[in-house]
């Protein structure tokens, strides 16, 4: 008589494999760039090895199960894509757990009898900018007792405000470029202020300046002043994304890039890559990233005792943010030969043409050993205080 249709026992019935829930889009102005990177990290984990389950986050804040067609999630005639544009319903959501005692996704539909989707082992949140990789994201998981991939509450804020960054670096000795910021209650009580403390910089420091929004990345805000006659429009342009903005003075010098990857006994650094400048643009902006972007130099022409500073630094950076997981810390290389720390990223872009995977790659770990590292590294670690 074949046994082939009769239930297993528990003991013969395969272990379940892992459940990673890759979350993606966003209400940041990065949205695009989260489902590019999450498209990427896709199609690189190992199916025989993990499920996989593709939560996309609309612009609005809408939870939603997506397609898992990673193809779909890439950039196209100079367009980002969209949540929306994968979402298996326009009004259904996906409904996190709040027991800690219990991983269990649910969907629910209006005037449907809500779905268990299975339990979620771990969070790949490849979410960039505010609601997302700024601690917001990162505390829901902490209260729900999902594990997930990089820094927690504290290293994620940190990491998304320049302005705490950079104070965090100086307080451990790190060097850091000059810089003012401009609150929102200071622009908005007296706006002739706040714009004479800029001019005073300027004054101390030079033109041009750039001016950044203090809470978001991938270049998004971000403008090279040459002059006093752009200051306005480029505080316009930083305050569509952040009523908080830094301005910063002009470091003459190379763009170096280094990845930091927790490993089991900690973090390590991998070779530096340099940032070429990309000649149709003035200054490494959104479109030079992720558009028009040239390969970046990996690993970066530098002598053996720049690279060993430059990963030094980096590993660093890393600890004094109290980061986990992963970061790509950016520098300058200024004309005196000293190092100067831009900022760290604790979510990196996942992109094919991403600088983290690349100097990764050269430092001998291949795409999907990354991603396969990053995860088992947040499984390793428990949710709470560590």
């Amino acid at each position: 008589m074949s046994t082939e249709n009769l239930p297993q026992s528990p003991e013969q019935q395969p272990p379940r494999k892992p459940r990673v829930a890759v979350v993606f889009g966003g209400r940041s102005s990065e949205h695009g760039i989260s489902m590019v990177t999450a498209g990427a990290v896709l199609r690189a984990i190992d199916r025989t090895k993990y499920d996989v389950l593709p939560i996309g986050i609309t612009r609005e804040g809408r939870w939603v199960l997506t397609a898992d067609e990673p193809e779909r999630m890439a950039i196209t005639e100079r367009r980002t894509p969209d949540v929306e544009e994968l979402a298996e319903s326009s009004e259904g959501g996906v409904i996190l757990p709040v027991d800690p005692a219990n991983r269990e996704v649910v969907y629910s539909e209006p005037g449907s009898v809500p779905k268990a989707l299975g339990e979620v082992d771990v969070v790949f949140p490849m979410l960039h900018g505010p609601y997302g990789e700024d601690g917001t994201l990162q505390g829901l998981l902490e209260l729900s007792g999902v594990p997930y991939v990089g820094s927690g509450v504290l290293a994620s804020a940190v990491g998304q405000d320049k302005e705490y960054m950079k104070r965090v670096f100086i307080s451990f000795g790190l060097p850091v470029g000059p810089y003012v910021v401009i609150r929102p209650r200071e622009w908005e009580l007296d706006e002739s202020t706040a714009r004479k403390k800029i001019i005073d910089f300027a004054g101390e420091h030079g033109w041009p300046l750039f001016v950044k929004p203090a809470r978001a990345g991938s270049s998004i805000g971000i403008t090279k002043v040459d002059e006093l006659s752009g200051l306005d429009e480029a505080i316009a342009a930083a305050r569509q994304h952040d009523p908080k903005f830094l301005v910063e003075a002009l470091l003459r010098g190379r763009e170096i890039e280094c990845g930091v990857l927790e490993f089991e006994d900690g973090p390590r650094a991998s070779v530096p890559a340099e940032i070429p400048p990309v000649q149709s643009h003035d200054y490494y902006d959104f479109e030079a990233k992720y558009i028009d972007s040239t390969p970046g130099l990996v690993p970066a022409p530098l002598t053996p005792e720049q690279t060993a500073e430059v990963r030094r630094l980096a590993v660093e950076a890393f600890d004094a943010a109290s980061c986990e997981g992963l970061v790509r810390a950016d520098f300058f290389l200024t004309e005196d030969g000293t190092f100067v720390i831009n900022e760290i990223n604790t979510m990196p872009g996942f992109t094919p043409i991403s600088m983290y995977p690349q100097m990764w790659e050269a430092t001998g770990v291949p795409y999907p050993e990354l991603v396969d590292r990053l995860i088992q590294a947040a499984l390793r670690r428990s949710t709470g205080l560590r």
